[in-house]
């Protein structure tokens, strides 16, 4: 089954016009993702691409694994990149501990997925899935956490704290170390998970993947490989100081350029905002610099550059000169990421999900700019898994999946009014408009007597409206608990399937599932997930 994106709520208007009206979108992209007759034109240009770094490359890759066993997939993958012919299909994500949202495992399927297809249909190329670990990011409080449905069917959140004090600039997660409070979040995590034939062996395997001693970004990526290396994906790692080498020319030309990129990026956010909506605030620089482990935005001054919050400066000179040293220092923000990706990778297909997609539309600019090759964004796969007892729920009170995107209170009182024998509402409706038809007349017959007996009458009016509502409160809330049962129902299916308000993917950790189902329901979830319907797809288990 599947859900029209426009039918849930909370959707950007730029996203449902890059789906469903992509005419009225057409001067933010590059190409339409739906006409598949103009891929071929996208391969030759990527063919006849001078990329000087390509077999660098490779070994960069290469040595990254020269410590991992991997699938003969992968490494047949690794070696194509070597030629001309073979292209990337490139998604990527922030190294959320235990590999953050269940969209986080979507879009990689959706890229491994895509990568077959394309084999398929265009048998003269090689297409390879590449997964771009996004460590570059200093967003501790987002990575560091996980929702996940305890015994209880409650939602909850599990947070890493390292015991450092919050506002700390900790740098780029990527290199971030786990220490030995890590045992905190598994012992939190194996209290609140429900019991099962699969909780202990999920748990050790995951706290030998996430321990302390390695990085944020290590971890991720052994989680990757884990669940996606018999399917070849490759997963890179940009903060590599051989990768952040080949990258010098784009940090080069963002240094002595930053002006004209800027002011194009602005131009491109204003005519945006004119219909729909800028998704990054654009910067004087798209750079960060690293000192001190703290991540620093760069900023203009007087014929100098700035790191925000310090008093440090550098000249051009200077700072050129800091880059061809030691280039590792230097970090780019979310609007040049993309660049440096395509500078390196051969990339054709970037698999993104709702926010990449809006902020490639801000950002494409910057391809003529570097004389890149834009690669077709293409929108990554969305679902919702639902378990049996909970579609038995949905049907016992004759829901239908939509009804769910409406608050949970809403949701209640829709479901208690429809098996209530009172219908609370109505009643109260009817009394409330009865007096206040009776003190109308009634303010009507004595205002002859004197004027301020009208302004009176309404005082009264607005008493009386109060004890209402104060019955009627009571009233409901006595009725929900002759339906505790009902409700406590309700409050599991929206936990699960729409939990605070937002799409499941986007909320729980696969690990909800993989302990109820074992390891293996990501291998179902594959199999079960399209990559071509675009709208919002229904999983039942």
């Amino acid at each position: 089954m599947y859900i029209n994106f426009s039918d849930i709520p909370g959707q950007q208007n730029l996203f449902l016009d890059y789906l469903y009206e992509f005419e009225n979108v057409k001067k933010f992209y590059n190409k339409n993702f739906r006409e598949q007759d103009s891929y071929k034109e996208l391969f030759d240009s990527l063919e006849k691409y001078n990329r000087n770094h390509r077999s660098q490359l490779v070994d960069i890759i290469r040595n990254q694994y020269k410590d991992i066993k991997i699938s003969k997939q992968t490494e047949i993958n690794i070696e194509a990149l070597n030629s001309k012919k073979t292209f990337a299909v490139c998604t990527g994500q922030q190294l959320g501990i235990l590999g953050g949202p269940l969209y986080t495992i979507y879009k990689t399927i959706t890229a491994i997925k895509l990568s077959n297809y394309l084999k398929e249909r265009f048998y003269e190329y090689q297409f390879v899935p590449i997964f771009w670990l996004e460590g570059d990011d200093h967003d501790f409080e987002e990575v560091r956490k996980i929702n996940t449905i305890n015994q209880n069917n409650e939602l909850i959140t599990l947070k890493y704290s390292d015991n450092i004090e919050e506002e700390l600039n900790r740098g780029c997660i990527g290199k971030l170390i786990f220490t030995e409070n890590l045992a905190n979040f598994f012992n939190e995590l194996a209290t609140n998970l429900r019991d099962t034939e699969f909780k202990h062996s999920l748990l050790e395997m995951l706290s030998s993947i996430y321990k302390p001693g390695l990085s944020f970004l290590e971890s991720f990526k052994n989680l990757m490989i884990k669940i996606f290396d018999d399917y070849g994906l490759i997963v890179l790692n940009p903060l590599d100081t051989e990768i952040k080498k080949l990258l010098i020319p784009i940090f080069s030309e963002e240094i002595i350029n930053y002006r004209d990129h800027a002011n194009l990026l602005v131009e491109r956010s204003a005519e945006l905002e004119e219909t729909y909506h800028a998704q990054v605030k654009v910067k004087p620089i798209n750079l960060f610099y690293i000192e001190n482990n703290e991540r620093l935005l760069l900023e203009p001054g007087d014929n100098c550059y700035k790191l925000k919050g310090k008093r440090k400066k550098f000249s051009k000179e200077e700072l050129l000169e800091q880059l061809n040293l030691y280039p590792e220092r230097f970090s780019p923000n979310v609007l040049l990421r993309p660049i440096c990706q395509d500078y390196l990778l051969p990339t054709a297909f970037y698999v993104g999900g709702p926010s990449e997609i809006s902020y490639f539309a801000q950002l494409s600019p910057l391809y003529e700019i570097y004389n890149i090759i834009q690669p077709i964004i293409y929108p990554r796969a969305s679902a919702t898994i639902v378990e049996k007892n909970l579609k038995s729920i949905l049907e016992k009170y004759s829901l239908d999946y939509t009804n769910l995107f409406i608050s949970e209170e809403e949701l209640i009182t829709k479901i208690l009014e429809k098996n209530s024998t009172t219908d609370i509402q109505s009643i109260f409706n009817e009394t409330n408009s009865i007096i206040q038809n009776a003190l109308f007349a009634l303010g009507e017959k004595i205002s002859t007597i004197d004027k301020t007996l009208i302004d009176l009458t309404g005082k009264t009016r607005t008493r009386i409206e109060d004890t209402l509502n104060y019955l009627k409160n009571k009233a409901l809330e006595l009725e929900k608990s002759k339906h505790e049962i009902t409700i406590r129902q309700l409050t599991k299916v929206r936990n699960i399937l729409y939990p605070n308000n937002n799409l499941q993917e986007r909320e729980l950790n696969f690990i909800y599932f993989a302990n109820k189902y074992g390891f293996d329901i990501l291998k179902w979830i594959f199999n079960e997930l399209t990559i071509n319907k675009f709208e919002h797809q229904i999983l039942e288990l």
